[in-house]
């Protein structure tokens, strides 16, 4: 497992919630890794953790 921080983006996150979604016939678990990395992306786009300001 590598120890680099890099921020959740909210396109990396859309990825995974759709994969997801696929799996479990259109939706998100609650709790799941999927609702996780779009819970990161949404408070790192709002910090301005990536780059934009």
């Amino acid at each position: 497992m590598s120890n680099n921080k890099t921020p959740m983006t909210s396109d990396a996150a859309a990825r995974i919630q759709s994969a997801t979604a696929k799996q479990n016939g259109g939706s998100v678990p609650k709790g799941s890794v999927a609702s996780r990395a779009s819970s990161a992306a949404a408070k790192n786009s709002g910090s301005g953790k990536q780059g934009s300001k």
